[in-house]
C-alpha cells in the first residue's frame, strides 16, 4: 500500500475537437477542481482536425495523435508514470464501443459519454471486460452530480417518501423543431443519423437521461414499458418523442417523456417522485431548488448548499447557499468521484463511496438496455413489452 498520489492525473480525450460541444463542457469539468489535466488527445475523426484541435488546447506535438489507434498504441509504448491515468471519450455514439473496449483490454481507466454503445451485445462485453481487467469505466449521466438530486436519492433511498407509488419524468427540448440536419448543423446530422446514433433518436440522446434519473434517484427497476415513439418533422430518419408508461417491480407505475421538438423549450427535464408519504419535485432549470411535499406537513424548499442537507448533496456543493451553481459543476461532480476512485486504486485502497460517487458501466448498459426495449415496444401491436 502507498500513499495517496499527490500529483495531478493525467488524461487523454477521444473527440471533442473544434466545433464539438461535449467535449469542451467535459475539460472545463474536469478542470474545475484541478486535480487532472489534458496530457494527450485524438480530438477528431479527421486526423487534420485532431492535430489542430490538441494545437488548440496546446498539447506536446508527440501526444496530439491524429486517431485513437495511435493515441492508445503510444500510451502502451511509454514508461507507467508517463501513461494516462484515464480516457475520456466524448466522440459520436457509435464510435463508444471500439474505443472503450480498445483501452479497457488495454488495462486503462474509462470514462465514456452516454448512450454507452449500440447494443446490449456490446453493453455487456464491455461490462464483461471491465470485471476482468479490474479497471474503473464511469458514464457520464451528468445530472445524477447535481448536489439536489444526490439529496433527492438520500430523501427516497432512506424511506422518508415511503413506498414510491408514482414516478414521472420528463425531458423536452425544442432545439430540433426543424430538420437542422439537412442545414449543416453538426450536433443534429449525427444524431439523427441511425448509423451515428444508433436505434434511437430523442429517446437514446436525452430519454436515456430521464431513465438514469429514475434509477438513480429512486432505486426502482423497469419490469415493463408501453413505448410510443415518433419522428414528428418530416424526412426524419429517427424518434424526435418519445412517450412511455412504465410498470416498476413491487407496483410503482411510472411516465417517461423525452421530446426534441417542444418549441421554444431550451432543457427542461424534470422529475417527480410522489410515495406513501410526499412527493418530490426537481427541475434541472432550476437545479438548487428540490421541493419536498410531505402528506403531514408544510411544503418545503430545499435549497443546495444548506446545512441541513445529507453528506452526499453538501460535497457536491463548492459554493455557499444562494451562489448558483449548475450544469458545469455536475458534470465536474462526477469527474470528481472518478479521480476519487483512480486515486484511491492507486494507493490500493477501496474508496469510500461517497468519494467515488459516479455512474458505472453497468448503468450505462442498463441505459442500453432502455433504449432497446423501447424501440422494440415503439415497433410492437403488443401492449406490454417486457424487460
Amino acid at each position: 500500500m502507498t500513499e495517496i498520489p499527490s500529483r495531478r492525473l493525467r488524461y487523454a480525450m477521444v473527440g471533442g475537437g473544434r466545433d464539438a460541444f461535449i467535449g469542451a463542457v467535459h475539460r472545463k469539468a474536469i478542470a474545475l477542481d484541478g486535480q487532472a489535466e489534458l496530457v494527450a488527445g485524438a480530438l477528431s475523426s479527421s486526423a487534420e482536425k485532431a492535430r489542430a484541435s490538441g494545437r488548440d488546447l496546446l498539447l506536446a506535438d508527440d501526444r496530439n495523435h491524429g486517431d485513437w489507434q495511435s493515441l492508445l498504441d503510444d500510451e502502451l509504448k511509454r514508461p507507467e508514470h508517463e501513461r494516462i491515468d484515464f480516457v475520456s471519450i466524448v466522440t459520436p455514439n457509435h464510435v463508444h464501443f471500439p474505443v472503450a473496449q480498445a483501452f479497457v483490454e488495454a488495462g486503462f481507466h474509462v470514462v465514456c459519454d452516454k448512450p454507452l454503445v449500440h447494443t446490449r451485445a456490446q453493453a455487456d462485453a464491455l461490462v464483461a471486460a471491465v470485471a476482468r481487467k479490474g479497471t474503473m469505466f464511469a458514464v457520464t449521466y451528468n445530472y445524477t452530480g447535481y448536489p439536489m438530486v444526490r439529496e433527492a436519492r438520500e430523501i427516497v433511498r432512506s424511506g422518508r417518501l415511503g413506498e414510491i407509488r408514482k414516478v414521472v419524468v420528463e425531458y423536452n427540448q425544442g432545439w430540433l423543431s426543424t430538420q437542422l440536419e439537412s442545414e449543416g448543423n453538426k450536433q443534429a446530422a449525427w444524431r439523427s443519423d441511425p448509423a451515428m446514433s444508433g436505434a434511437a433518436g430523442a429517446i437514446g440522446d436525452i430519454g436515456s437521461h430521464a431513465e438514469n434519473l429514475v434509477a438513480t434517484v429512486t432505486g426502482l427497476e423497469i419490469e415493463s414499458l408501453c413505448a410510443d415513439l415518433s419522428a414528428l418533422v418530416p424526412g426524419r430518419a429517427l424518434d424526435d418523442d418519445g412517450s412511455l408508461l412504465l410498470r416498476f417491480q413491487g407496483g410503482a407505475r411510472g411516465v417517461l417523456i423525452a421530446s426534441q421538438v417542444n418549441t421554444g423549450l431550451e432543457n427542461d427535464l424534470r422529475l417527480r417522485v410522489s410515495g406513501t408519504l410526499g412527493t418530490l419535485v426537481w427541475r434541472q432549470e432550476q437545479p438548487s431548488e428540490l421541493l419536498h411535499l410531505p402528506h403531514d406537513g408544510p411544503r418545503r424548499i430545499l435549497t443546495r448548499g444548506s446545512p441541513w442537507l445529507g453528506e452526499a448533496a453538501k460535497r457536491a456543493s463548492r459554493l455557499p447557499s444562494g451562489h448558483p451553481e449548475g450544469f458545469i459543476e455536475a458534470f465536474a461532480n462526477v469527474y470528481g468521484g472518478v479521480v476519487g476512485d483512480i486515486r484511491a486504486r492507486l494507493a490500493g485502497l477501496a474508496a469510500d463511496p461517497l468519494e467515488a460517487d459516479y455512474p458505472r458501466v453497468e448503468d450505462g448498459a442498463r441505459g442500453v438496455r432502455f433504449i432497446e426495449r423501447t424501440v422494440a415496444s415503439a415497433k410492437s401491436e403488443a401492449k406490454w413489452t417486457a424487460w
